[in-house]
């Protein structure tokens, strides 16, 4: 009895087992075989070789190496990015004569120094008309005015730290010269009067790139008092006084592209001649060592003499 029922059950077993192939073969259900792959251990790094060690042989292509290794070398571009608003210095600049403002008309010096003025003239004339050609409402007499506005308006936004009226009165060229250092300092500039009135004295019409694009840079003389003081960031004054009126002898170069139809008159730098006085030096604060205190102690000035210091001899 026993074996007919296990004969039985086996039977029963091996049915029910190929019920279940069929059904999996119906349905083309696969179980998922995982996968490990060994992408950690296989990670390559590029060392680039030690540069200035002794014993070490330096790598001939290591841009062919850094490839083998899986990596790519970015791409260097040896370019330096151009402005083509305004040129890069002052084309064939003005030389001042020597003694201007001091020397009368009238003395035989001056009349040497006017004699070349007007030599230099003929180079200005022609470029007054190129200039016309493109600005037709360009004249010496108005221009000359309106240069010392714009000085007076750039000097004003320099103090006020006004970055974006500064921008439209000066040039590419003459904004960084104008603004590097003044970060932490405080500036107090103010125009006094004009001693003489401003003329043009000097003009000329550069191309740059191609032939016919041209700029226009004239020169623009001032005679002038202002009055200039420049405080650190801790209050202390550098240079200047706000009380001393100073007169002030500039050269003023203006630019413009003429090409462009939006194009302005802008600030381009300034001519300082060879033999212009040299500045004022700058005021440095110092500390002078005093007696050194308790706690408690108070300093008393009036009976205190600061120390001399020590003769040296110095060897030559």
């Amino acid at each position: 009895m026993a074996t007919p029922m296990r004969r039985t059950l086996v039977a029963l077993h091996r049915a029910t087992l190929s019920s279940f192939k069929n059904a999996e073969g119906s349905l083309d259900v696969r179980h998922p075989v995982p996968l490990y792959l060994p992408v950690r251990t296989k990670k390559r790094y590029f060392v680039p070789p030690a540069v200035g060690l002794k014993g070490t042989k330096r790598e001939e292509n290591p841009e062919a190496k850094a490839r083998a290794a899986g990596l790519v070398f970015r791409q260097q571009y040896f370019e330096r990015p151009i402005n083509i608003a305004c040129t890069a210095g002052i084309f064939d600049p003005y030389i001042p004569p020597e003694g201007d403002a001091r020397l009368s008309t009238l003395s035989k010096e001056g009349l040497k120094q006017r004699t070349e003025q007007m030599r230099q003239s003929a180079g200005s004339q022609l470029a007054i008309r190129k200039i016309k050609e493109h600005d037709s409402q360009f004249t010496t007499k108005s221009f000359a005015e309106r240069a010392q506005e714009m000085f007076m308006e750039a000097h004003d936004a320099l103090t006020q730290f006004n970055k974006e009226k500064l921008h439209s009165l000066v040039t590419e060229r003459c904004y960084p010269e104008m603004t590097r250092g003044n970060r932490y300092k405080t500036i107090s500039w103010r125009f006094v009067e004009s001693l003489e009135p401003p003329k043009v004295v000097h003009a000329r019409c550069p191309d740059m790139i191609t032939k016919g694009n041209l700029y226009g840079q004239v020169t623009v003389r001032m005679h002038s008092k202002q009055i200039l003081a420049i405080y650190d960031r801790f209050g202390r004054l550098m240079l200047g006084s706000e009380d001393q009126q100073k007169d002030v002898l500039e050269y003023l170069v203006v630019e413009r592209h003429l090409v462009n139809p939006y194009g302005r008159w802008r600030l381009h730098g300034k001519i300082v001649p060879s033999w212009a006085p040299a500045k004022d030096p700058i005021i440095k604060t110092v500390m002078i060592p005093g007696p050194e205190l308790r706690p408690g102690q108070e300093f008393e000035a009036l009976n205190y003499e600061v120390p001399k210091p020590e003769a040296v001899q110095w060897n030559k």
